[in-house]
This record gives structure tokens, C-alpha cells and sequence, in this order.
């Protein structure tokens, strides 16, 4: 997948950040958008095609503001009218842009969007074709515009010979004039590019929250439904996932909730498990649902499972394909689960060795017995304790014995009930309500966690501090946080959950939970302190990929006095 943002948007805009780092660690890229149109577009392409020399400045300008950044290449649309004699240097800007991209940021991309014509005429192709090709031949490919008739995938498929996964073919989801009538019907146009074997690029999809279609606003089920699902997943450990959606009715973080605010930030999002949607999920299976109004264990989600089981049976439903080499001989396996009545959750997982041999691995805290020849091996897992954790949650914990070469390949939850421990006999019941919910899950080569650094290897300090006067005598403190080590990089950290602690001269008041960034700068905006509050500590709590977070007595801190401000 391929997320493209408009550079006129302003770089500098949180959003913009958000998207950024939420598509990248999807491992999708990041393209942005070089528009030129009307009046001022024609005035900058002037200057840029004036010569051959200010095509190649302009084409290494915007290769360096791309590999700085962060993002992943560019989307050139010009949509002025030119003079044919500019269309020699548009090429070359194009072609010296391609490889300049590639030359700074390996794997990136340059496409061209289906606007001038090699005529130097603004006049949309709705294809690949002669009047567009020479530009396609010289970048990694094409965005055609969206309006475009049945037959014109296979005709550009034609054309573009073995790089026809490079064309992407336009659909409008407002459904302005392309093929289906976008909306709830874009999987007819997905249908017919499929045919094809040409790819798809999806114009405004948020036209479903836009336009708040109801019931569920599940519209990418059409994309499902026509093109699969595909999913990335890391090809190493330690492998991490919450099943957080980057939004939620209230946040967690080990367990214990933090905040009972609904709140949105997408970079904030995780792996997500291999779900398909449904609308009327079957009777008599478990249904399985990323579930945002439940308590979460970390994040604002997590996995429910719901629905009726009998007594000795159970339920497996695959969470994630994944192809992650183990070169360690043992791997440890944390997972939460909170569950009503007798109902109990465990991980399977699945492992491919060098010989090609599969094997299926079940931990449980369970009876052993009531598995028996269901999988290759049934492994208990032990509880950890961990203060604070009062929303019910508990952590189980396996560790796997493996030969050098094996590969992880899948991960499956299993349902099933505990066994009824009384000396009288229970009723025999062919089926039975059955709820729990799987918070996180973490696998890793190490039983131990990571050793955080002290706070003293971090400087921590605030930027654009301004106070503001509020009624009955607070006031509201607008600041830039920023942090960094003072010797070495952060890259081992994931994450940093930011929170304030109000100082009173007679007591220093529990931390409140402020916010997550992902970058090492979080920006505080208009936070009331009350009058009697002396200064404000705030706390930066490193986390690590494995999930696991510093103790917040030993985080760093930043304190802002409060006293005297108006």
C-alpha cells in the first residue's frame, strides 16, 4: 500500500506527522505530493522547465526534502497547460528525480500522475497510451485518473508489457464519474482492475466517515471482499502487538486504565489480527472482534472472543500469518486474558523446520488432558504478578524449546473451558455462554526485560512555554516537550507515554496521564493548573518494542514552576 499526502497541506501539520508515522510502521510507504495548478502552478513549472540545469536543482531539492523527512518519494502531477518545447525538460526533471530518489532512499518511488500529455495539453488520459507512456517509462509508474471506461485497464495493461503491476488505476470513492460508481459499489471497478492484473490507486476513502454512512462504516470490507487481505508482519523478534486501532473510549497501559476520554491518534495503532468481517456472524461459532468499548489492557483495544462452546470442546481462530526465523533455541510468549466464568484462552502456535516438517505448540494454563492429540506439544504457562493491574487481567507467560532454523509461521487463539474442580459431578452441557478477551501479546528471545537507562542519561527540557490567565485564578500552560540522550539514540524505544503531576506546597498529586508520542517531542496544549498548584513535574516513560514500559518513579522528568505565572 501506498499513502500519498499533499505537500500543500504543510509538511509542519500534526496530522500529516501522524499519517507519517502510523503508514511507516505498517511498513506501507510514504509518497508526497508535488502538485502545480492554475495560475501559480504554470508560474513555478516556468521556472522549473526554464533549463535543463533548474530541472536538476529542483529535482535534488526535492529528493533531499523527501530523504529528510522521511517519506518515500513523490507524486508528480503537473496539471498546467505547457509549451511543447518544456516537455524535453520536464522529462529530464522527472528522470533526474527517479534516480536522485532512488540514489538517496532505496526502494523509494516517483509516480506520475495522468495529467499534461506529452503535447504539453492538459488533457486526462483515464489510461496508459501513447500520449502518457514516454513519462511512465521513466519513473516507477502511473496514477491514472479515475475515470475511466471498462475496457481501459486491459488496454493499458497492453501497453505496460511485464510492468503492469506499475499502473495504478484511478476510483474515486465519491464516485465522480469512475467506473462502478465509487461508494458502496468501488469493488466493481477493484473486480474488473483485478482481472487485469493492474493495480489500484483508492481516491478518497474517507468519504465514508466524510459522508457518515451508516451502519458500521466498515467500507474497506469491499476491498476485502474483491482484493483479499494482505498483511506485513515483522520477520524478526521481539514481535509486539496490542491490537490498539489508534482509537478508543478510554486508554490503558499495563493494564491499568489511565484515561476514560475517547481519543484518536493513529500512530498509535498495532499490528492487527487476521479478522475477516462479517455481518451476521454464524450461531453456535465464537465470534472474534477487535473490541474498542471493553476494557484494554495497553492502548484503547483488544481482541474479544464471544459466543457458546461445550464443555470439552474448543475453538481456534488464526491471529496472524508471519514468516519470522528463530535463531535463538528458546523463545518466551506473554499474552493478558480476561475471561468471565470458566471460560479460558490459550496461544497456539505453528513452526516450519529446515526439514519442512510443521508443528503445532499449545500454551495453556489449562488440563493438559483435554488436548491430548490435538496438537504436537501442550506447554503450561506460569501467571506473573504485576502491582496495579486491578481491571482483571491476567498475565500468563510460556517459554519454547526450538532447533536452530525453525520458523514461526502462525499464531492461532484457542478457546476452551477449565475443568469443573468439585467433588460433585457438573451437569453434562452441550453449549454454554463463552467471553474473554486477549489484551497484548508479546514474543521475544529473552526472558528478562529490557534494562531501561537512568533518568540522568536524559535531557529533557520545554519549549514555547506560554501561560495564560483562566477564572478563579488558574491558569493554562501551553509547552513543547522535548527529549533526547545525552549520549547515544533512542531507537530502542517505540514509544514514550507522557505524564504531569501538579505540585501543591503540601502534597505532589498522582501523575495524570497526558498522552503517547512516537517521536521524541510531545506538545501540551492549554493544560488548566489550579491556583494552588506550585509547579508541574512532567514524566517521559520510555517503552520498548517488546512492549514493556519504564518504571514512571524512574523516568525522566521536566519541571515547569508555577508559581507568580499569569
Amino acid at each position: 500500500m501506498i499513502y500519498i499526502f499533499n505537500l500543500g497541506a504543510g509538511l509542519d501539520e500534526s496530522m500529516d506527522l501522524l499519517f507519517m508515522i502510523c503508514v511507516l510502521r505498517m511498513k506501507s510507504k510514504v509518497l508526497g505530493t508535488f502538485i502545480a495548478e492554475w495560475d501559480e502552478g504554470r508560474v513555478i513549472c516556468d521556472r522549473l522547465l526554464s533549463t535543463k540545469e533548474s530541472a536538476h536543482l529542483y529535482a535534488e531539492r526535492l529528493a533531499e526534502l523527501a530523504d529528510s523527512l522521511g517519506f518515500d518519494g513523490w507524486l508528480i502531477n503537473i496539471e498546467v497547460r505547457l509549451d511543447i518545447k518544456q516537455i524535453p525538460i520536464l522529462k529530464e526533471f522527472i528522470s533526474h528525480l527517479n534516480e536522485t530518489m532512488h540514489s538517496l532512499v532505496p526502494g523509494s518511488l516517483v509516480i506520475w500522475y495522468d495529467s499534461v500529455t506529452i503535447h504539453g495539453g492538459l488533457r486526462w488520459q483515464n489510461q496508459l497510451n501513447e500520449m502518457n507512456k514516454p513519462f511512465f517509462d521513466i519513473c516507477d509508474g502511473i496514477f491514472v485518473n479515475y475515470t475511466w471506461k471498462e475496457n481501459y485497464p486491459r488496454l493499458s495493461a497492453a501497453i505496460a508489457g511485464d510492468r503492469k503491476f506499475d499502473v495504478y488505476m484511478g476510483i474515486d470513492v465519491f464516485g465522480r464519474g469512475t467506473y462502478g460508481g465509487g461508494q458502496w459499489n468501488t469493488n466493481v471497478a477493484l473486480d474488473v482492475l483485478k482481472k487485469y492484473d493492474v493495480s489500484a490507486a483508492i481516491f478518497a476513502p474517507g468519504w465514508v466517515y466524510e459522508t457518515k454512512q451508516p451502519p458500521n462504516f466498515h467500507w474497506w470490507a469491499l476491498v476485502e471482499k474483491s482484493w483479499g487481505i494482505l498483511r506485513n508482519y515483522p520477520k524478526m523478534l521481539p514481535f509486539y502487538t496490542n491490537f490498539d486501532q489508534g482509537r478508543g473510549y478510554h486508554f490503558s497501559i499495563d493494564g491499568a486504565k489511565v484515561s476514560d476520554d475517547p481519543w484518536c491518534n493513529i500512530s498509535c495503532q498495532g499490528f492487527q489480527p487476521f479478522l475477516e468481517f462479517a455481518d451476521n456472524p454464524s450461531p453456535g461459532i465464537i465470534q472474534t472482534l477487535v473490541d474498542l468499548t471493553e476494557a484494554s489492557h495497553s492502548g484503547g483495544g483488544n481482541i474479544t472472543f464471544k459466543g457458546t462452546l461445550g464443555d470439552n470442546a474448543f475453538f481456534a481462530r488464526r491471529l496472524f500469518l508471519g514468516e519470522i526465523p528463530l535463531e535463538n533455541l528458546s523463545i518466551f510468549c506473554t499474552y493478558s486474558v480476561r475471561s468471565e466464568g470458566d471460560s479460558q484462552l490459550g496461544l497456539s502456535l505453528h513452526f516450519s523446520s529446515t526439514r519442512n516438517e510443521s508443528t503445532s505448540i499449545l500454551l495453556t494454563s489449562g488440563d493438559f488432558n483435554q488436548f491430548s492429540g490435538k496438537f504436537n506439544k501442550v506447554i503450561p504457562t506460569h501467571r506473573l504478578e504485576r502491582p496495579g493491574n486491578s481491571f482483571g487481567w491476567v498475565l500468563q507467560e510460556g517459554s519454547i524449546a526450538l532447533e536452530k532454523g525453525d520458523i514461526l509461521t502462525e499464531i492461532h487463539a484457542v478457546c476452551y473451558r477449565s475443568k469443573y474442580e468439585s467433588s460433585e459431578l457438573r451437569p453434562a452441557r452441550s453449549s454454554v455462554k463463552y467471553f474473554a478477551e486477549l489484551g497484548h501479546l508479546t514474543i521475544r528471545t529473552s526472558e528478562k526485560n529490557l534494562d531501561f537507562l537512568p533518568s540522568s542519561s536524559w535531557l529533557v527540557y520545554g519549549q514555547f512555554i506560554k501561560w495564560v490567565s483562566g477564572s478563579r485564578g488558574s491558569k493554562a500552560l501551553t509547552v513543547k516537550i522535548v527529549w533526547k540522550l545525552k549520549h547515544g539514540t533512542g531507537t530502542a524505544f517505540s514509544k514514550y507515554n507522557i505524564y504531569v503531576k501538579k505540585v501543591t506546597k503540601q502534597v505532589e498529586e498522582v501523575a495524570e496521564y497526558l498522552g503517547t508520542a512516537h517521536v521524541e517531542a510531545f506538545y501540551v496544549s492549554d493544560l488548566v493548573v489550579p491556583t494552588e498548584t506550585s509547579s508541574l513535574k512532567f514524566i517521559v516513560q520510555m517503552c520498548a518494542a517488546d512492549g514493556t514500559c519504564q518504571n514512571l518513579d524512574d523516568s525522566p522528568t521536566f519541571t515547569v514552576d508555577a508559581e507568580g505565572r499569569a
